[in-house]
């Protein structure tokens, strides 16, 4: 049987979830952070664990969605299109499935996903101007991030999004039999409206639960519900050739139909920037309970530092004795030098022909 394209991307086999699912990642997650976190802290400091204020799960997630509208905000300032914004916030959520606020700062994170989200799109800027344009930021800043989140990411930099979608349903919708001709004119107001629902559906976790069509669709369903109602109507007419059984089943009325109305309570539920001040004090006090490996000077990090260079000091060492002991000090990595080819000269001397 034919598959649609979106269930043979990444998106659909690696990035999709249930609810429960998504909370059970993230209560883990938290969970585990938190007890090496407070190990690390006793190690250097016995007792010193127990005056911190851990965040949560769920304080985690309103830090990483309050920058989530952070990217937003910065695209606007450099005048990325769609496609970048939405790749971006994409890859900040998808980065904080793998990895904890607690470790590394979405603030941080926020850059480089957001200059990493111009490249994957086809919409390069410069590093240096990039950098440049935002306050307290240096181009290392960026850049040393970078294999962190295309490594949590595992390198799947593909994102399918709802903004498109919303586009395709939307051309189809002026084709309709009995649409105005110029709908397009007169009622883009409902594109439009749809789009900021779009927009606010990045804050949440539909792109985790539901495709991309699936939450176009619900947005439009938020503007004009009849209109939502008579697309799907003419798809739902569209009859199938029997010769064609490689066309997948279609879904009953009834799942779409609820499927779209959840899509529609998340969006108005939880599409929202969170409240600055809530955001404020998980902020202060993630200041606190942030891993000190990550902190630049504490005894942590300086012990991890040191213990790296170790490890690196040992393998150079160990690679270096390999060669020794296998008499590979001289040989020349780049193989053996080529022979200098003999060059015939301009007259043959040894030319036994004569004419005598």
């Amino acid at each position: 049987m034919k598959r649609p394209l979106y269930e043979a991307s990444t998106q659909y086999k690696n990035w999709r979830y249930s609810p429960e699912r998504l909370s059970q990642i993230r209560t883990t997650m938290n969970e585990a952070a938190v007890g090496v976190i407070r190990k690390t802290f006793e190690a250097y400091e016995p007792g010193s664990s127990s005056n911190v204020s851990f965040v949560n799960a769920h304080e985690e997630h309103l830090l990483v969605t309050f920058y989530v509208h952070k990217i937003s905000q910065l695209c606007g300032h450099f005048r990325f299109p769609e496609e970048v914004e939405a790749t971006a916030a994409s890859y900040l959520k998808r980065f904080y499935l793998k990895n904890t606020v607690m470790d590394w700062h979405p603030k941080n994170v926020m850059l480089t996903a957001l200059f990493l989200a111009t490249k994957t799109t086809n919409n390069p800027i410069s590093l240096d101007a990039y950098a440049s344009h935002i306050p307290n930021t240096v181009a290392s800043d960026v850049l040393d991030l970078e294999f962190l989140v295309s490594q949590s990411l595992a390198f799947e930099f593909a994102v399918w999004h709802a903004h498109r979608a919303l586009w395709g349903i939307w051309l189809d919708i002026q084709n309709l039999p009995d649409s105005p001709p110029d709908i397009a004119q007169t009622q883009s107001s409902i594109y439009d409206s749809a789009l900021g629902h779009v927009r606010a559906a990045r804050l949440t976790d539909a792109e985790f639960i539901y495709t991309p069509s699936q939450i176009a669709l619900a947005c439009i369903s938020l503007v004009a519900p009849a209109l939502a109602k008579k697309w799907l109507e003419s798809k739902a007419n569209i009859t199938i050739p029997e010769n064609q059984t490689d066309i997948p089943p279609r879904p009953s009325a009834a799942a779409l139909s609820a499927s779209i109305e959840a899509i529609e309570s998340i969006i108005t539920k939880t599409g929202k920037v969170p409240n600055v001040e809530a955001v404020r004090e998980v902020d202060r006090r993630l200041r606190t309970c942030k891993n000190p490996e990550k902190v630049v000077g504490t005894k942590a990090y300086l012990a991890r530092k040191a213990e790296a260079e170790k490890k690196a000091e040992e393998k150079r060492n160990k690679k270096a004795e390999g060669q020794k002991t296998n008499g590979a000090g001289d040989v020349d990595p780049f193989g053996d030098p080529l022979a200098e080819p003999v060059k015939p000269g301009l007259v043959d001397y040894d030319d036994d022909d004569d004419d005598d």
